[in-house]
């Protein structure tokens, strides 16, 4: 095995790097779980995660990947054979749409090209068709991490009052939470799927729904199968500070560590450094005259930039060569985008001397794999970095 010196540039949109404070919160001994010492943990770290979320409702974490929030947030709403209307905006949407059939729900999926965000107005023609109210829920993504593509929460909320239909709100926030401007109660969402591994700085195995008051009425009848994914037993349990099951309690020593660094630099500053890396590293991907995966500028990720080869060249060979040559770690195309996209993460645990060395390894390995492009496309990025 070839020695690489230095430290690892794990660049793909999650899971991202892991601060060295919140490895140190997780080396701490385990304590008891049903102990004083747990409660004040476990309350802090719901207060926090309510706080990033922007709701003051309960907040349900789970020992789970996203795959187990979206599989909770629809079991705890719905039951067998519901309708639930969903959008094809990327990879991560079509895999939701999937635990929904699998679930035994009828998913009504609008169709998308992978470059643009959820159509507000084709929801709410679809919901304004449905006088009968036979759509339960409307799930959504807000960051389809596949693509880089964000979509208006608040337009989609819209829609639905504008068509007077009574559904619920599911939205995906997986690789927006804590890096891209997010606001459950104030958007009227209803349920609020989230994990640990992208703008929260943990490793993966934490996930979360945030609960409206009408979600949890919905809760009371849905039929489908629920034991582990329950909200009845946690929220609960959570109201005296401990979970109905064994939690992960490193985990949240290094949730509650990773809350309070957010804590510290200010959730509004969290927000704008993303924004701004991110405008930087699309100022990089136009200066090498390469072409966006978003088409609409409205809806440029924070947290990450899908950037598209050109005709001819594969996305693998150059991330491999990445991989090898500067010990960096892109993220893949991912679905219908298999070799013709690479992604760059720009979240979580980040700054402005982590994103110009990203951005100059993909510079050096456009190079090396014969990618047509122009140079200056790090120059770029400093320039914008250094007036913004």
């Amino acid at each position: 095995m070839t020695f690489r010196s230095g430290r690892h540039f794990l660049q793909v949109p999650g899971p991202s790097n892991v601060p060295d404070r919140v490895l140190r919160a997780m080396a701490a001994p385990t304590i008891d779980h049903r102990g004083p010492e747990f409660r004040e943990l476990a309350r802090e770290v719901l207060d926090g995660l309510a706080g990033v979320v922007g709701t003051t409702q309960p907040v349900v974490v789970y020992p789970a990947s996203g795959t187990g929030a979206w599989e909770a947030a629809l079991a705890n709403t719905l039951s067998p054979g519901d309708r639930v209307l969903m959008a094809e905006t990327g990879h991560f949407a079509t895999v939701w749409k999937q635990v929904a059939l699998q679930l035994g729900l009828e998913p009504i999926f609008l169709p998308g090209d992978w470059r643009r965000g959820v159509d507000a107005a084709a929801v709410e023609t679809r919901l304004a068709e449905d006088g009968a109210g036979t759509i339960k829920a409307v799930c959504i993504v807000h960051n389809e991490t596949s693509t880089g593509v964000t979509s208006d929460v608040p337009a989609v909320r819209s829609a639905m009052d504008a068509a007077g239909h009574p559904a619920l709100l599911l939205v995906d926030t997986i690789s927006s939470l804590a890096s891209i401007d997010y606001r459950h109660d104030e958007w009227g969402v209803d349920v609020t799927i989230g994990a640990s591994q992208k703008g929260l700085m943990l490793p993966p195995g934490l996930s979360l729904n945030a609960v409206s008051a009408k979600a949890l009425a919905a809760h009371e009848a849905a039929r489908l199968p629920r034991n582990y994914w329950s909200w009845t037993p946690i929220i609960a349990a959570n109201r005296s500070g401990v979970f109905p099951y064994t939690p992960p309690t490193n985990l949240l020593f290094g949730l509650r560590e990773a809350l309070r660094m957010v804590a510290a630099e200010g959730l509004p500053q969290v927000i704008s450094r993303h924004a701004r890396h991110a405008e930087a590293t699309r100022a990089a991907v136009r200066a090498w005259g390469l072409e966006l995966l978003c088409a609409n500028p409205a809806e440029y990720s924070a947290s990450v930039t899908a950037v598209l080869m050109p005709d001819g060249h594969d996305a693998g060979h150059l991330l491999d060569l990445v991989l090898d040559r500067f010990d960096m770690a892109l993220g893949i195309g991912l679905g219908r985008l298999a070799g013709k996209a690479f992604r760059i993460g720009h979240l979580g645990h980040f700054n402005d001397l982590s994103l110009v060395g990203t951005l100059g390894g993909v510079e050096m390995g456009l190079e090396l794999a014969n990618v047509p492009h122009k140079s200056g496309g790090v120059q770029a990025a400093m320039a914008h970095l250094a007036g913004a």
